[in-house]
């Protein structure tokens, strides 16, 4: 699969889903982003290059993969959910960190 722009959702500002050159707010924003893709995928330097007019270098981006690219009509179990910072933008390139594992437990 590839990056799907409506699966990033904004959740920590007031601001909304608007171009870098249009936010006053210089505290990091917090997105949240659901896939299918692999968190090996995700990590990789160019994935969020679609959301480089929303991104800026210290985000946050809460990332949920799920075991099925249906994921949001059909049952599917999430199999890595990672905190990952948006490390460089250069309006085209978008590199975000390897990411911060949330151990996932069911007991």
């Amino acid at each position: 699969m590839a990056y799907i722009q409506r699966n990033l959702v904004q959740l920590g500002s007031q601001e909304g889903k608007t171009a870098i050159a249009t936010r006053s707010n210089r505290a990091p924003g917090l997105w949240s982003y659901s896939t299918a893709d692999a968190i090996s995928v995700v990590r990789t330097s160019g994935y969020f290059n679609n959301a480089a007019d929303f991104l800026r270098i210290g985000d946050v981006i809460i990332v949920t993969v799920h075991s099925a690219a249906n994921f949001e009509t059909a049952t599917t179990t999430v199999s890595a959910v990672q905190f990952m910072v948006v490390l460089t933008n250069t309006g085209s390139v978008v590199d975000v960190s390897d990411g911060t594992a949330v151990t996932l437990t069911n007991t």
